[in-house]
């Protein structure tokens, strides 16, 4: 995991810059949800996509999306409480908190603006809705957990498969009609701004973190490679 993982530093003004932006869209969207407008100036768009989305129902991309609904939620619960294990196993504590802090961030604010703005879901739901529908937890969740991979990896292919995941989940929630595609796009912003800006708050000692478990790693290879050799010496 040492050699797999790579943070690196990104530039605190530009992220703080793209993060007030990611945040104004769920802000602007969810006022206006909250103002008690049912048929918002944006309701035209959801009934496309949804409209658009019908049209496309098979066989196999219902089994397809119907295994992302139980992925993009309680699987990425069970992921993200992996990965914190997993950071903690490798003496990595500092990554682990980011990793449990941004998670955990998304998810209490995702279901407290469900809770607030009170959106109904669009009807007959291909999957069990159980909460109202807007910001989306699936794609709020989901992005989250492969931005935090992102970050903590630091190569330009974990990006693009964080991308093509956060993607996925926000077409598949509206192929089985459990969101509007609004409800997506908001989810997505929402736990792309929070993640940025505890990336921000925790970078440093991640990197620093980082450097010296890859120092301790290379000390005990060395050792262990004198150790062996001393012992065929005296063999």
């Amino acid at each position: 995991m040492v050699r797999v993982i790579l943070p690196r530093k990104l530039d605190q003004g530009r992220t703080i810059v793209i993060s007030t932006v990611l945040l104004a869209i769920p802000a602007v969207l969810g006022g206006i949800l909250l103002a008690g407008d049912r048929n918002p100036p944006f309701q035209g768009v959801d009934d496309a996509w949804q409209a658009f989305m019908a049209t496309l129902h098979a066989p196999f991309w219902d089994s397809l999306n119907i295994a992302l609904n139980w992925t993009g939620y309680t699987g990425m619960l069970v992921f993200h409480i992996l990965l914190a294990l997993a950071l903690l196993i490798r003496r990595r504590p500092r990554s682990a908190v980011f990793s449990a802090m941004a998670g955990l961030s998304v998810m209490l604010l995702t279901q407290l603006l469900k809770l607030v703005i009170h959106r109904p879901r669009p009807l007959n739901a291909h999957v069990a809705t159980e909460t109202y529908s807007y910001p989306s937890g699936h794609v709020s969740a989901t992005t989250a957990f492969v931005l935090v991979i992102a970050l903590l990896i630091g190569r330009a292919w974990t990006w693009l498969l964080a991308i093509g995941g956060m993607l996925a989940m926000m077409i598949s929630r509206i192929y089985l009609a459990a969101h509007w595609f609004t409800d997506v796009v908001g989810g997505a912003c929402l736990a792309s701004a929070v993640v940025l800006l505890w990336w921000l708050a925790c970078q440093k000692i991640c990197i620093v973190e980082n450097i010296d478990a890859r120092r301790a790693l290379e000390w005990r290879s060395r050792v262990a490679r004198r150790k062996r050799h001393v012992e065929r010496s005296v063999t």
